[in-house]
């Protein structure tokens, strides 16, 4: 399984790359794209040694590349850009190539997901630090999408969504719901016009309509952990109860066990009091 760039073609890998020249088969989304990055990494493959895997036939397709590698061949597969099976094919053909019972090998590489995550500057120093949820492509569904989004206001961890240009702007305004939740921004990473922004979420619109060139290019979009202030009083008191007696973070896992409360919340709110002492 072999990530591909997202955009720039230098973040390729060099064991991509080996692996790529190597290969006796290239499974891939398009075999047209993917023929025209091998010519730029001055690979040379013939349309025979090209196999078109997509989302309408990888789970027919993956029996022949279990053909392939059943007569021995080296099949190497890539999605159009990035990590192959995230929100892009190669799920179904990874578990049809196990229950074969033959050997699957990851190539680390490039990745959206992590690309815009590394850039999204959460300090989220909670119990749950760096967690995140990766949700991909809400519905295009109005109604659907809505109550999604409804769902999702509710998770207190960092959540990573993908849009199209097409549908960014209705994306856009049903997310100005969440207010003042913060949303990083990343549109066309690692390409040319790449372009980076944090701000709130009742202001994305806003930002949208600044620039008639923001609708364009690819979206990776990073929904910020949700701020909570503790409002219950018995919570804290549970927790200034078990601070008392507990290490700070076995106060707060206690904490959250007992109220319901959430954990990043509580972690928040045991630092605030340990430097009020």
């Amino acid at each position: 399984m072999v990530a591909t760039p997202i955009g720039n073609l230098a973040d390729i890998t060099l064991r991509a790359l080996h692996v790529l020249q190597l290969a006796d088969t290239i499974a891939c989304e398009d075999t047209r794209h993917t023929q025209t990055l091998l010519r730029a990494y001055g690979i040379d493959k013939n349309s025979a040694q090209l196999l078109a895997v997509h989302q309408h036939n990888e789970s027919e397709a993956a029996q022949t590349v279990i053909d392939r590698l059943n007569q021995g061949q080296r099949v190497a597969y890539a999605s159009d850009a990035g990590t192959p099976a995230i929100s892009d094919p190669g799920a179904r053909l990874v578990a049809a190539v196990r229950r074969a019972h033959l050997p699957v090998v990851p190539l680390p590489g490039a990745s959206s997901v992590t690309t815009a995550l590394s850039v999204a500057g959460i300090t989220d120093d909670g119990a749950q630090q760096g967690a995140f949820v990766f949700v991909g492509f809400l519905s295009s569904k109005a109604t659907e999408r809505a109550n999604a989004i409804q769902t999702l206001s509710f998770e207190a961890r960092a959540i990573v969504l993908l849009e199209a240009p097409h549908r960014i702007e209705a994306l856009a305004t049903a997310l100005a719901v969440l207010g003042d939740r913060l949303i990083t921004i990343g549109r066309e990473l690692t390409k040319q016009f790449e372009e980076i922004a944090t701000v709130k979420a009742s202001d994305f619109p806003g930002w949208m309509g600044a620039e008639s060139n923001r609708s364009r290019g690819e979206f990776v979009l990073v929904l910020h952990p949700a701020v909570v202030a503790v409002e219950s009083g018995a919570e804290l008191r549970v927790l200034k109860l078990l601070l008392a007696e507990l290490p700070l973070k076995t106060a707060v896992k206690l904490a959250a066990d007992i109220t319901g409360a959430s954990r990043n919340v509580l972690y928040e709110a045991a630092l605030g009091l340990k430097k009020e002492e």
